[in-house]
């Protein structure tokens, strides 16, 4: 693990690792709280890394101190739980030699009973000898190769610090000093622009991005729905379908950018437009082969949310309550989906 300043969650992560590892690498790039204090009570293998505004050379620095024939890492506000403890204990008894990487589901956000509404792949144990390496200076990532095991193990994201504009600050240095950015900088420099509310540089940078023809075929579509969503804020409604039709260029449609126009033609009150896109994401099925960013609400029970209130605005109440009653399936305690229970029920009686 790379840290720094992690005193409130770090605690978290490690009683769960400890069980389940042979040995805990910890590197901090500058704690001014009690992160290794609190690392201490776990493991003495603590190193300091002077930080360089690059997180593949810290990442890089914390493999090169592993020992043991496999490396797994983590974030210090990853969370494993009692169920995947046991997944993880059960892989480390049945592990042979000839893999070279282990993937995880990496659950990111959740629905409002508890199920993962978003998730990624991320490979996250790999064999010591074989040396990968981490790239990029800002949203780094670890290229692998070889015979890869798709586990089901789960991790969980828990973050709890307020988003902040360290990201974007490394990248405007980056910038300042003249560094060359990588298709992939262009692309996750876009998406801090985005988060910052920077809309006409994020579009820009997407374009870039997009233009060079250089991009992974899943960050494509990414840029294309994430392009579409600054041109909303910024209710420019015609560039927003634009960008969302032009990721239909790089893979069938996907449930997200379905989503998107449903929404975009119901802000313009364009309501059978709307009915249209939004029908079209429940027949959808998930890109569980291709991409390992899936939004699932957009292929399960959003779009008939959605569609219960298209319904409900053409006074069609049993269409909508039909709609409502397959979102229900999916969230029966969605607060929006208990709404429309209610409402439809009086009506309808």
């Amino acid at each position: 693990m790379i840290v720094k300043n992690e005193e409130a969650v770090i605690k978290h992560c490690l009683r769960a690792i400890k069980s389940i590892v042979d040995e805990i690498i910890i590197v901090d790039t500058g704690s001014t709280d009690r992160t290794k204090e609190i690392i201490n009570t776990f493991t003495d293998l603590i190193f300091d890394f002077e930080w360089i505004d690059d997180f593949s050379a810290a990442r890089n620095f914390s493999f090169s101190k592993a020992t043991k024939d496999y490396i797994l890492w983590l974030d210090a506000d990853d969370v494993i739980d009692e169920k995947n403890v046991e997944k993880l204990l059960k892989l480390k008894q049945t592990l042979t030699y000839d893999v070279d990487a282990v993937s995880m589901d990496y659950h990111l956000a959740f629905d409002a009973s508890g199920n993962p509404s978003f998730s990624s792949r991320r490979n996250r144990l790999v064999k010591r000898e074989n040396q990968f390496k981490w790239y990029g200076f800002v949203h780094e990532y670890l290229e692998v190769g070889g015979n890869i095991l798709h586990s089901d193990i789960g991790i969980t994201h828990k973050k709890e610090k307020v988003h902040s504009d360290r990201n974007l600050q490394i990248y405007e240095k980056a910038l300042e000093s003249g560094k060359k950015f990588s298709p992939r900088d262009q692309y996750y420099y876009a998406n801090e622009c985005k988060d910052h509310g920077m809309y006409a540089k994020a579009i820009e940078w997407y374009q870039t991005f997009l233009n060079s023809e250089k991009g992974w075929v899943e960050d494509n579509i990414e840029a294309c729905g994430r392009t579409a969503d600054c041109y909303i804020f910024l209710q420019r409604w015609r560039d927003a379908i634009k960008s969302c039709i032009h990721s239909f260029a790089y893979d069938t449609p996907r449930g997200e950018n379905c989503c998107r126009l449903g929404f975009i033609y119901l802000q313009q009150n364009n309501i059978p437009q709307a009915i249209s896109w939004y029908k079209l994401a429940t027949v959808i099925e998930p890109p569980e082969t291709k991409s390992p960013f899936i939004n699932r609400a957009c292929y399960t029970w959003l779009p008939h949310l959605q569609l219960c209130l298209c319904y409900s605005k053409l006074d069609d109440f049993h269409k909508a309550k039909e709609h409502n009653d397959i979102a229900a399936s999916f969230v029966p305690n969605n607060p929006h989906v208990k709404h429309n229970q209610e409402f439809l029920s009086s009506i309808l009686q």
